[in-house]
Formats: C-alpha cells, sequence, structure tokens
C-alpha cells in the first residue's frame, strides 16, 4: 500500500515499480530502449551542431567568393577563417582539378593562382572541373548523410520492439494465471501493467527520433541543394573566363 502512495506522489517511483514487476525480457528490452534513446539523442545533438556549422561556414564562403573579380582568387585566401564547410571542399577540388587540366595541356607547371596569370580554358579543362565538382557533391551529401541510417533505424524499430515486449508480458501473464487457475484480475495486473511499460520507452525513443530524423534531412536537404547551385555558380563563372 505504501508503494501505491508513493507511486502517486512521485511519477518516477512509479516507473521504477512498473519496472520491477516486469517479466525478464521486459526489463531488457526497456534497458536497450533507453540505452537507444541516450544514442539517438547524442546523434541528433551532434548532428545538429555539425549541420549548423556547416551551413555557417558554408555562407561565410559563398560571400567571400562573391567578392571576388577572379573565380580562382580564393583559394589560397583566409582559409582558416572560411572553416571546413561543404562548398569549400568542392571550391577547393575544383581548384585542384582546374590546376592540374592545366598542367596536362600546357605540358609543365602551371601557376593557376598567381596574380594576372593567363587563362586560356578550353571545353576539355570545363569538364575536368564539371566532373570534378559533381563527385565532390556527391561525398559530401554522402558525408552530411552520415549515421541518418541510425536515427531512422531508432525511429522504426523502436515501436515494435516496445511491442513485442508488450506481447511477451502480457502472454506470460495470461500464461501464469491459467496454469494457477486464478482469474482475478490483481493476480495478473502488475505483469500486465510492467509489460505495457515497454510500449510506452518504445514510443518515447520512437518519437523524437523520428521527430529529429526529419528535421535534419531537411537540412542535409538545404546544404546539398546549396551545393548544387553553387557548383553550376562556379562552373559558370569559368565559362565566362572561357569567353573572353
Amino acid at each position: 500500500m505504501w508503494m501505491a502512495d508513493l507511486t502517486g506522489l512521485w511519477p518516477m517511483a512509479g516507473v521504477m515499480f512498473v519496472f520491477g514487476q516486469s517479466n525478464f525480457a521486459g526489463k531488457i528490452i526497456v534497458v536497450l530502449l533507453f540505452v537507444g534513446s541516450i544514442l539517438a539523442w547524442t546523434l541528433m545533438v551532434t548532428k545538429l551542431k555539425h549541420l549548423h556549422d556547416a551551413r555557417a561556414s558554408s555562407e561565410r564562403f559563398l560571400a567571400a567568393y562573391r567578392k571576388e573579380s577572379h573565380p580562382v582568387l580564393l583559394y589560397r585566401k583566409d582559409r582558416k577563417r572560411l572553416g571546413e564547410g561543404p562548398l569549400r571542399t568542392v571550391y577547393e577540388k575544383a581548384c585542384q582539378a582546374l590546376g592540374a587540366a592545366l598542367d596536362a595541356s600546357e605540358g609543365m607547371s602551371f601557376d593557376l593562382f598567381s596574380q594576372g596569370a593567363p587563362l586560356t580554358l578550353s571545353d576539355r579543362h570545363i569538364r575536368s572541373v564539371q566532373n570534378a565538382v559533381d563527385r565532390t557533391v556527391a561525398d559530401q551529401a554522402l558525408l552530411l548523410e552520415n549515421h541518418m541510417g541510425l536515427l531512422a533505424t531508432a525511429a522504426s524499430t523502436a515501436p515494435f520492439l516496445g511491442l513485442l515486449g508488450t506481447v511477451w508480458g502480457v502472454m506470460e501473464s495470461f500464461g501464469s494465471m491459467s496454469s494457477a487457475g486464478a482469474a482475478l484480475l490483481s493476480e495478473v495486473a502488475p505483469g500486465i501493467s510492467g509489460a505495457l511499460l515497454t510500449t510506452v520507452v518504445g514510443l518515447l525513443v520512437a518519437l523524437p527520433s523520428s521527430i529529429g530524423y526529419n528535421v535534419l534531412s531537411d537540412q542535409i536537404r538545404r546544404l546539398t541543394v546549396s551545393m548544387d547551385n553553387y557548383a553550376q555558380e562556379l562552373v559558370a563563372d569559368l565559362e565566362r573566363l572561357q569567353l573572353r
């Protein structure tokens, strides 16, 4: 009786009491879900910070790039200040590809980044840059989506894992009632309440994971679109040099 009074005063005590009434399988499932919840929240917070930093760094880089009169002059400027965003990675790979293409066509080392260096760009040079930025955008998109599968797994698996614990616990409760020959609700209520705890915990894991997955996926999509747009802008700027 004192435990019932305590559970009414302190909800956490009620949860611990119900957890104590769960069978062994139910307790294992609750522990697994609890660990999964910690991992899911850690992943969501870490990923959110990473995407925020990537977006801020990309915005700084794009603003600095558009201030330059020449597409390749930013390559060796303010590297620390511009950060390590995905847009800067796309830009660096494009400049490296262009430098390698010019070296191959000139037959000697070509200082692409010297002030006033004459550029004679051909269609082959532009294609080299286009291929490089396409590969880099795809690679950066995969890096942004890293570990998102784990979050999707937590959102889709946790409810079913909780339901498994509930069904298992209810089955054992009714089985014990049948073997004991008792039909009183008080005999099976503690076991059923313990079994239902796994469903509750499963939903508490799945709901934040699902919301977090949708929010993070939207931010990743926006960053990927910004990389695609910048790649097209960079290639267009180099094509305008080709027409001079």
